[in-house]
């Protein structure tokens, strides 16, 4: 249940009767809300070790989806970071496509993927022979969506990049009624998520390692054994939390530190939420949750991905200061309720517009929806 799935899990509240496509469902990963949801697996489900081995499945991922059948369906929402958008859909109906992000591991964070470093042999081999199958798929699959939403503007300014295609912006849901308030702090720098190479733990690691500033590193992932043979004594690891213990987490840091450049970013609203601030590199999603002023906001942006500019803006949040109050009705405006009604009134403009190609909506309409 990471943010995408979040995601998945909301609109499954805006339309409580949908049925939900999927790849792959191990039975149990999901939350009870989706659990509840009749689910429609490709043959993906079927292939030996998919369950913990689907990666390596990357190749044939466009042809999985592509084995749906959405005949019977008026709308068609495909929650996509990967293939979801590629779906065909019947004549009449309508395909929204919220996009995550074009395929990240074929496109611009490749090497942070697929270096010697990251991958053995046998799998970078692999996808040398599949990475420009996989583009001219990608790119040649953008065309069936009639509509895509961005999570984010840096997404906005990515699909038009790599697809050619216009988009509008919808920010993820932020289930910020499950934080509250805290003024607590225990005096460590909290460091959650997934630990993968593009979330950038290993700086946040070494900064600290370097200051002696207390850091929590809460989460699991394949760079969690390499990050504790590298780290100073006053770095701590977790591994995988609850919620609830993220939560208390959040509620007795100092700052959240998030060094990664992310697509949005749902764990410094998460953190703003329980009135924290955030240290964070300076491109990417957080640019636009992160408000960095003179003396306060709701947060530091470091201009760098390099342990002397996180150094530097650990200074500069020192300096600063910040009204926890003035941070949660910040995070507030990303709210779950916030994203539900946008996207409802997004597809209701959507079906009123057709037929269903680019058509833009009337300015009226569109300017309700952050471009």
């Amino acid at each position: 249940m990471r943010g995408g799935e979040k995601c998945v899990e909301a609109l499954c509240e805006v339309y409580p009767d949908a049925t939900l496509f999927a790849l792959l469902h191990n039975r149990g990963s999901a939350s009870p809300a989706l659990e509840r949801i009749p689910i429609r697996t490709s043959f993906i489900q079927r292939l030996p070790f998919a369950a913990t081995r689907y990666r390596h499945y990357l190749p044939l991922f466009p042809a999985a989806v592509g084995t749906f059948d959405t005949s019977g369906f008026d709308l068609i929402i495909s929650s996509s970071h990967c293939v979801a958008k590629g779906v065909r859909t019947p004549p009449g109906s309508l395909h929204i496509c919220y996009c995550y992000t074009p395929m990240r591991y074929i496109w611009d964070l490749y090497e942070d993927y697929f270096s010697p470093e990251r991958a053995g042999l046998l799998t970078r081999l692999g996808m040398r022979l599949a990475l420009k199958p996989l583009r001219r798929w990608d790119v040649a699959s953008a065309s069936r969506p009639h509509h895509f939403i961005a999570i984010s503007e840096h997404i906005r300014r990515r699909i038009r990049s790599v697809y050619g295609k216009p988009s509008d912006v919808i920010y993820p849901p932020v289930d910020t009624d499950r934080f509250r308030l805290s003024t607590r702090d225990e005096g460590f720098f909290l460091v959650a998520g997934a630990l993968v190479p593009y979330k950038r733990a290993d700086l946040a690691v070494q900064a600290f390692s370097r200051s002696g500033d207390r850091l929590v590193v809460a989460g699991d992932g394949p760079e969690l054994d390499r990050l504790r043979k590298s780290a100073s004594p006053n770095v701590t690891f977790t591994g995988w939390v609850s919620d609830e213990e993220l939560k208390s987490l959040y509620e007795r840091c100092t700052a959240l530190v998030f060094p990664g450049e992310e697509d949005f970013g749902i764990v410094p609203v998460e953190a703003m939420a329980c009135g924290k601030p955030v240290i964070a590199y300076g491109r990417g999603g957080a640019c636009e949750t992160v408000v960095d002023t003179p003396g306060g906001g709701t947060g530091v942006l470091f201009p760098h991905q390099t342990v002397d500019s996180l150094l530097g803006a650990l200074g500069r949040l020192r300096g600063a200061t910040f009204d926890p109050a003035i941070l949660r009705n910040h995070a507030l405006s990303f709210g779950r309720e916030v994203f539900k009604a946008r996207f409802r009134e997004y597809v209701d403009a959507r079906s009123g517009a057709g037929p269903y190609s680019s058509k833009p909506l009337p300015e009226k309409q569109l300017g309700r929806f952050p471009r």
